[in-house]
Order: structure tokens, then sequence, then C-alpha cells
């Protein structure tokens, strides 16, 4: 059964950081590109890092360019998030999910931590 599972997400100041880890089971990464979503009440999910199975291709949303960074570990079959210079605007829930390579639509989901950025 593929299952991924998310942790990380704090109460966080403004301009502090965070990691989240997503640890996925009953899937082998080098199989599957693996990206990061949130979404915030009232607003539609926003995808905003992806970490294709290459291992080296990665893309950022415009919101983060620059203050999010991707990465995994395929021994470890886990994806991470660290998240720089947070603001308010980052408060929300953060989802990982991972896609076959090649596919279009990403089939398996965590159920999200949430990420909190408040003075």
């Amino acid at each position: 059964q593929v299952r991924l599972v998310e942790s990380g997400g704090d109460l966080v100041q403004p301009g502090g950081s965070l990691r989240l880890s997503c640890v996925a089971s009953g899937l082998t990464l080098d199989y599957f590109d693996i990206a990061w979503f949130r979404q915030a009440p009232g607003k539609e999910r926003e995808e905003v890092a992806c970490f294709s199975n290459s291992g080296r291709d990665t893309s950022y949303g415009n919101s983060v360019k620059g203050r999010f960074t991707i990465a995994r570990d395929n021994d470890k079959n886990t994806s991470y998030l660290q998240m720089n210079s947070l603001t308010p605007e980052d408060t929300a829930v953060y989802y990982c999910a991972a896609r076959h390579y090649g596919d279009t639509t990403y089939q398996f989901w965590g159920q999200g931590t949430q990420v909190t950025v408040a003075s």
C-alpha cells in the first residue's frame, strides 16, 4: 500500500525557517516525481516545488522561488522541503505528492502538515 507521510509543520515567526519531510512507503522514489503543494483556507491548491526522479531537475513556484528548496533522498525514500524567510503568506497545509515518471497527474498524496507563520 502506497503511503506518504508529511511531518515538520509548526508555528514559526516571520523570517524563520522550517524543514518539512515526506516519507514514502509502498513505492520507490527512483520511479516517481515528487512535489510539494500547499493550500490555505479559501485558496486553491498551489504547487510550490517539484523534484523529478532524475534527482537533478527541480522547479519552484514564483511565490517561493529563492526561499524554498526541495530535496530528495532516494535511499531513505524521503523528500524534504526547506523553507526559509517565511512570511504569513506561507501559512497553509503543506502536502507532498508523487507521480510515476511520465504521468501528468499526482496519484499519491500525503495528508498534510500545518505550517503557520505568525508573530
